[in-house]
């Protein structure tokens, strides 16, 4: 038995263009519709996120999740700065709608109907645990007050108050770069 050329199909040059053509666009499409609605890329500048995030880190922003529920204690997420709304910050979730935020001789705590006495919140993952000054904030419906992990150098709501709800873009949700660092978040459990 004899072995022969295999002959592929013939296809016209005009064809493939155009098959290429619909791919591309096929594509590109659904990268758009990713970035635009679900998940949103965010580059970390500056150390108030340290050590959680660092200077020059490449995030993806889950921009979906609060469509369907709202933002919760502990996560981390970007959102328009109150005062100048072209500028995009990162910081931590502390208090939610309704909560009064104290600051007392350093220490952090929460005031709601859950605990009307104040709860103290127990930070692991921040590398000034204790907040500096004296701060008491009451959050109206749809306010949330945020801190940067890094409480020694933080721009946050200590200075500027709360951040509205219609101001959050999304949380973060996976860290993408550098690779050795790569992982996915979800808010922390904190103890009494």
């Amino acid at each position: 038995m004899a072995l022969g050329a295999k002959h592929w199909p013939h296809r016209s040059a005009g064809r493939f263009g155009w098959e290429l053509l619909v791919i591309g666009v096929a594509a590109f499409g659904i990268a758009f519709l990713l970035r635009t609605f679900l998940f949103q890329p965010f580059l970390v500048h500056g150390a108030s996120m340290e050590p959680t995030f660092a200077d020059g880190e490449y995030l993806l922003i889950d921009e979906i999740s609060y469509s369907f529920r709202s933002p919760e204690r502990g996560e981390v997420v970007v959102f328009r700065f109150p005062q100048n709304e072209s500028q995009f910050f990162i910081k931590r979730i502390i208090g939610l709608p309704g909560e009064t935020v104290q600051i007392r001789n350093g220490v952090l705590w929460i005031v709601n109907s859950f605990s009307p006495a104040g709860m103290r919140l127990t930070e692991s993952y921040s590398r000034s645990p204790d907040s500096s000054g004296e701060t008491t904030i009451t959050l109206g419906d749809g306010e949330y007050f945020v801190l940067g992990d890094n409480r020694a150098v933080s721009y946050d709501s200590r200075r500027w108050g709360p951040v509205p709800r219609r101001d959050i873009v999304g949380r973060v949700w996976v860290r993408a770069w550098p690779v050795n660092r790569a992982r996915v978040f979800s808010a922390p459990a904190y103890r009494p």
